[in-house]
Order: structure tokens, then sequence, then C-alpha cells
């Protein structure tokens, strides 16, 4: 008699040609998930990696006690932000799919994470991102022509043509570089909160990674110096149900939550509708007092949906069913906020539309205007001596010889 293997195989829900399948998501009813004060101990507020944050009702009004009563001008900041991030992304992967650039990675679906968030931080504050977290980029002023010259690697690319398209960062804008290398931010980001708390600053500083990358040592190492030093830190798992083609089921979510990995390390993990932009700001707001009253860090799980391709190299239909993210039963982030407001009576369809347009526009002249300071074919190109430059303090000899045996030979 053959015995059957004990061994668990996750799988999931739905597979091309099939229906979609969001029953495993446990999702709380809007308002019903309690506040608790900032400096309550992880262990007695469990239930919050459990449950699931959520503000907007599907009325399009607010409800609960996470509700931050957040000023109409301040949503419309919000949903602008958004809508920009959105009509970015698009305009980038039409030019990849022409290719006048090499790679891109959208985030669609995914905005409220990173502009909610940004939004509830101070400029002060230091962020590590991956590599869908455009929003937070546009949320902190940076213009789109910056964006764009960076995946040309073109002579105004801030990387100077040394990263991969989508690595951006900004010193002026408190935005840690990029890396390709995933789950590397977690522990920068926790030893820079540290760095801040020793010199009696109360900035923080917040990272974010998805579902996957949380089977990284790095993940655990992270949460570890968060929680032996109760750094001023915010950790964030998108959980946007893929990590390319696998079903975040394989990163263990299918046994607990992600946030709940935090209570075993004695910190609070916190799930939130990642796709209701008021709830994401409440929560949020909420680990950021913690972090700067001392009370130590926070994660959050963001429960979303990566509503397009995991990046120009992927193809979704070949692994989940075409429907999918229409089917999402949290919706779409900007849809949401748009609808609250126009129930507030401060928005309208057609406002809604001309800035759709206003933004597409803009989308399309920065493109024009990067494309001006060279492209991956044509000139202007970088300079070569650019190589040579910040790595060392001082150049080193050998260095200097090759430069200037390069110089020599017509900079080539």
């Amino acid at each position: 008699m053959i015995q059957k293997s004990r061994l668990h195989i996750p799988h999931p829900p739905a597979r091309p040609g099939e229906a979609p399948d969001f029953s495993y998501l446990k999702i709380s009813a809007p308002g019903e998930v309690p506040r608790p004060d900032v400096n309550t101990p992880a262990m007695e507020m469990a239930d919050l990696a459990h449950s699931m944050v959520r503000v907007l009702k599907d009325d399009d009004k607010t409800t609960g006690p996470w509700n931050p009563h957040l000023e109409p001008e301040v949503l419309q900041v919000g949903l602008r932000h958004m809508m920009l991030t959105r009509a970015f992304d698009d305009r980038m992967q039409r030019v990849q799919r022409q290719g006048k650039i090499s790679f891109y990675i959208k985030s669609t679906g995914e905005e409220a994470v990173a502009v909610a968030q940004c939004m509830a931080l101070r400029p002060g504050d230091m962020l590590f991102p991956s590599y869908r977290q455009q929003g937070l980029q546009i949320a902190r002023g940076r213009k789109l022509v910056d964006l764009m010259c960076q995946c040309l690697s073109n002579t105004r690319d801030m990387c100077k043509g040394r990263q991969m398209p989508i690595m951006y960062h900004s010193r002026e804008g408190n935005l840690f570089s990029i890396s390709g290398n995933l789950t590397t931010q977690y522990p920068q980001a926790v030893g820079w909160a540290m760095a801040a708390a020793m010199k009696g600053e109360d900035n923080l500083a917040a990272s974010w990674i998805g579902d996957g990358s949380t089977a990284e040592p790095d993940f655990h190492h992270a949460l570890t110096f968060a929680s032996v030093y109760q750094a001023p830190v915010i950790l964030n798992v998108v959980n946007n149900q893929w990590a390319i083609s696998t079903f975040q089921a394989f990163a263990g979510g299918g046994r607990e939550p992600f946030a709940a990995r935090g209570l075993g390390y004695g910190i609070p993990g916190i799930r939130v509708d990642g796709n209701d932009f008021l709830a994401v700001y409440a929560v949020t707001e909420w680990a950021a007092e913690r972090a700067r009253t001392g009370a130590g860090p926070t994660l959050i799980e963001h429960v979303t949906y990566r509503a397009s391709a995991h990046s120009t190299s992927d193809d979704p239909s070949r692994y989940r069913p075409k429907e999918d993210s229409e089917s999402w039963p949290l919706g779409d982030p900007i849809k949401r906020l748009k609808q609250y407001l126009v129930q507030l009576g401060v928005w309208t369809e057609k406002q809604h539309k001309a800035l759709e347009l206003e933004l597409e526009k803009h989308a399309s002249d920065s493109w024009k205007e990067a494309v001006t300071y060279g492209t991956m074919s044509e000139g202007p190109a970088l300079d070569p001596s650019d190589m040579f430059e910040d790595v060392y303090k001082e150049i080193p000899e050998h260095l200097k010889r090759q430069r200037e045996q390069m110089l020599a030979e017509g900079g080539k």
C-alpha cells in the first residue's frame, strides 16, 4: 500500500480559465475593529493582526473609531496624487511597450498604500520603499520628468546610468535608494530609526516589502532588532496576493496573516484594508504616534491586490483568471475615494474626468521633456568619466590613471 505524502502544497484559489475565488479572504465589517491607545502592549491588541481595519462603507460613507476625519481638501490632494501615480504608470507602460525604456513595474490598485501613508508621515521621516511605491515619490513632490529620466538612464538620470529602471532615490525627499535585492531595505530602515533615536530626533523610518519578501531572512533580522531596541519604525507588508506568479500562501499567508508575525517579536501587528485611503492613513498615523512617543515599532499588513502584471516581463494570464482584479472584493482605491468625495458633495464626475485628462496631459508633456535629455538610442549621452565618481572619497591613483587614459583616447 502506497502511503500518501503528508506534505502540504499550497494552491492558489483559482487558475486561468476558472472563476475568480476570494473566499479565503477574511474581511471585517467597516468600523467594527476597535482603536486601542498607542501605548497598549502588543499582546493586548493581538486581534488587530487577525481582523481588518476599515473605514469606508459600501454606501461610500465612513464609520468607526479609525476614521481620521480628514478635511475634504486633504482628501482631494490624496486623490490627485493617486491619479497622477496611475497616469504616470500608464504612460511608462506604453513607452516600454514601444521599446523606449527597457523595463517597468506598475502599482495599479495599490496607490493608496503609498500615497495615504506618505501623507500621514512627516517630511523628515525617512522612507525605504520597494519597487512598487512610486506614489511615495509623487506624494513627496518628485517631478515626473526626474522619474522618467531615471528610467531612460539619460543625462538627467539621478542614478547616472548605474541602476536599472524604477530604482529611484531622493536625498532631499528623504527617499532611500530602491534595491532590486528584495527586503534589504527592512533592516536598513530599522538601523536608520535606531540612529534617529540615539540622536534624540523624533523622526521615524518606514519601509515597504511585498508578501513574498516576508520569507527572506532580512524580514526576521529587522523585526528582531526593531523589537529588542524598540526602534521608531513602521514596517509595512503590502500583501497584494502575488509574489510574481506565486500565490501569497507560499510565503505563509495561508496559515496566519502576515501581521500576526509581529506578535512573536512583541511588535503590534495591524491588518488594514489597503484599498481604503482613510483606513491606511489612520493606521499609519496611529503607528507613527506610537513610534514618536517611544512605544516602539509596528508591523502593518496592507491587504490589497496587484491589478496589473508583476512587471513588463510578466504575463499574469498564465497563472490567474483574467477577471481577478475586477472581482477583488475591496475594490479600487481611486474609485472608492472618489465616490466618498462625491457623496460628501465636494467632488463631481465632471471634475474627476477633467482631472484625469489634465494628469494624462501632464504625464505626456513630462515624457516629451524627459527625452530631450537623451534616450536609450539617441543623445545626449552621459559623460563616461562619471563612472569614476561617487565611489571613493579620494579617487585611488590606479583609477585616476584609467580615467586619464580614457580621456586621452577620446572618452570612449
